[in-house]
Formats: C-alpha cells, sequence, structure tokens
C-alpha cells in the first residue's frame, strides 16, 4: 500500500506492506530514514531551511521547515523502535526548478540546512541526488528499505 507525504508532511511506518512516497520535489528536501533491524521507516518533505523565517507558522506547521521537521522525524522512527546508529538516511530535492537564475537559491539552502543540522548530530548522508532544475519522486519500502527515484526526463534508479 503506497502512503502518500504530501508537502510539509511526514509519515513513519513499521509495516512491511507500506511504502512511502513523495512527489514533485524541487526546491523541497525528500528526506528518508530506515532501521534495518527494527524494519522502521520515515519520509520527511520539507519546503524551508529555518523556521525563524515564519516563527508562526512553525509552531502549527513543524514540517514545513527543516529545522524543526527533521527532528520530529528521527523521533517518530524511535517510538517506533529505530535506533540512530542503525539509521539509513537519504535525501533527494534541492533544485533550482522555478528559480533558474539563482535569485533565492531554495533549493541550495534547504540542503545547506539539512547538512548543518547532520553535522551537528554526527548522522551521515548515505545516499543522495541533489540540485540541478528537475523533480523528484521519492518511494521508501518498509519491508526492504529500498529508496526509488523518478527523476523528470531520466527516468527510475535506485538510489
Amino acid at each position: 500500500m503506497n502512503i502518500t507525504v504530501g508537502i510539509a508532511d511526514m509519515k513513519v511506518s513499521d509495516d512491511p506492506g507500506v511504502t512511502l512516497v513523495t512527489h514533485s520535489l524541487g526546491s523541497c528536501i525528500g528526506l528518508a530514514v530506515y532501521d534495518p533491524v527494527a524494519k522502521v521507516g520515515g519520509m520527511l518533505h520539507y519546503m524551508l531551511p529555518e523556521s525563524e523565517l515564519d516563527t508562526k507558522k512553525a509552531k502549527t506547521r513543524p514540517l514545513m521547515f527543516a529545522d524543526t521537521g527533521i527532528p520530529v522525524l528521527f523521533k517518530a522512527c524511535y517510538n517506533l523502535g529505530a535506533a540512530k546508529g542503525r539509521m539509513i538516511v537519504k535525501v533527494a530535492g534541492g533544485a533550482q526548478v522555478m528559480d533558474a537564475s539563482g535569485i533565492f537559491n531554495i533549493g541550495k539552502r534547504n540542503y545547506a540546512a539539512l547538512r548543518k543540522i547532520f553535522w551537528r548530530n554526527k548522522v551521515i548522508i548515505d545516499g543522495e541526488d541533489i540540485g540541478g532544475m528537475v523533480n523528484r519522486t521519492m518511494r521508501l519500502s518498509i519491508a526492504t528499505g529500498e529508496l526509488s527515484l523518478k527523476v523528470s526526463g531520466q527516468g527510475n534508479r535506485i538510489l
């Protein structure tokens, strides 16, 4: 069963029949985490790097921002039995889809925020497909931990 992770959304599961899917990753970042021992996985689709950009919105929609959404994703996985040291971490998105001139650099800023959070917390990225000017769709199989990526104009592949 496919469960869709929308924009500014997150889902976690320990059900081997579930595949988490997020569509249309442009400048947004899709973050997928998986613990192969506990068979727990989660996915976050965040839009902006820092909750300081809109503190009021961050209180009601913390999954919209990297700095508030990433900790929520990891904690939700821990609550289902995942352990930080076993987590496989994969990331996609951060493109310049609607900002070809690079004026706002939202994609780059989203990725930089994630790297900063991971560096502080000693989290290693196991696979990534970042940047460019393409949309991406991510699929995480809870049964296997396999993360497939569909990139506009490039087809499907395993990350």
